[in-house]
């Protein structure tokens, strides 16, 4: 994972705020901030909720799988 590098998210903040006109800055600053943390592999609340989802229906179905299979190793 790559170090978030603050000093350069400084100087590029100081770029934005002392080039851009008030009604971009803040669409400079939200493009820059998602740039960074892509760089760091970071995931959005709703792809973390979309995989915690999947990861606790695979669960549930492998304890299911598991009780079959002990109830068939009985027989």
């Amino acid at each position: 994972m790559e170090k978030l590098n603050f000093t350069a998210i400084t100087s590029q903040l100081t770029e934005i705020f002392n080039s851009s006109a008030i009604d971009d800055t803040e669409a400079h600053v939200k493009s820059l901030l998602q740039s960074q943390l892509r760089k760091m592999d970071v995931v959005s609340r709703e792809e973390f909720d979309a995989q915690q989802a999947v990861l606790l229906r695979t669960r549930e179905r492998l304890q299911q799988l598991e009780r079959q299979f002990e109830a068939l190793e009985k027989r």
